[in-house]
């Protein structure tokens, strides 16, 4: 990644190292080929029930999406075996590894169950690994949360989801949903009616965009640490060291 001079004054700072402190450089915000791909968002939906809440929010959120130019994958979370509980390999883990991998941002929909996201949405999340390999599937990808209630609004599940997000590197965005008697909110059809609940859905999909148009290209850049690269050259050195002995 190309970086800017280090400061010539660094007796402030004497802890850091010289070559791996670099300053923000707003050239490294200019790609040099911007992607022109369609951006790529998956959905996850915290309910097995027939009528999912979570599940039709999700939908309307995927619709509105595809609206504005995006591509989505929704993940079916049936037969996903609880964690620790089947392989890596066990297909439904496969699956939904390989479509985190493949999405630049997500959306994650959960009903509220006893003041908090539900038990399949937190299996969910917790498939998905922090890094494989020299990947992570999270990392400055960007994400939305929201929720589904049975009574009034609250936003106990969408608070913990935004935990989640930063704690996976996620680029969680301000803007949130929150649906107050969901059951109240939905057709016969499954399709969200006309309200300030769906005003605000189209609100959090138009700034996903928005913060996935801008980010997409410098993601690297901005999740760049000065502590992993200063881990990554001590790794370095003490493979030299091995390799001279």
């Amino acid at each position: 990644m190309r970086r800017a001079g280090v400061s010539d004054d660094l007796r402030s700072i004497p802890h850091v190292d010289p070559a791996l402190f670099a300053m923000p450089d707003i050239r490294a915000l200019l790609p040099a080929k911007p992607s022109t791909h369609a951006p790529r968002f998956l959905l996850l939906y915290g309910s097995l029930r027939d009528r999912s809440y979570s599940r039709l929010l999700a939908e309307e959120a995927a619709r509105l999406l595809r609206a504005m130019g995006g591509e989505t994958r929704t993940f079916d979370p049936a037969g996903l075996p609880a964690v620790d509980g089947a392989p890596d390999d066990h297909p439904k883990v496969s699956e939904l590894r390989s479509l985190a991998q493949w999405a630049e941002g997500m959306v994650w929909s959960s009903p509220e169950r006893h003041g908090a996201m539900s038990g399949l949405m937190k299996t969910q999340i917790d498939w998905i690994p922090l890094s494989v390999g020299a990947m992570r599937p999270t990392q400055g990808k960007t994400l939305a949360v929201m929720q589904v209630c049975g009574g009034s609004q609250s936003f106990n599940a969408v608070n913990q989801l935004r935990v989640l997000g930063r704690w996976m590197r996620m680029l969680t965005i301000p803007n949130q949903s929150s649906v107050a008697k969901a059951y109240q909110e939905f057709d016969d059809g499954g399709r969200m009616k006309p309200s300030p609940f769906y005003d605000r859905v189209v609100d959090v999909m138009e700034e996903l965009m928005k913060f996935k148009l801008l980010t997409r290209d410098v993601a690297p850049y901005l999740v760049d640490r000065y502590s992993e690269r200063k881990e990554s050259a001590e790794a370095l050195m003490r493979r030299v060291d091995q390799a001279a002995i």
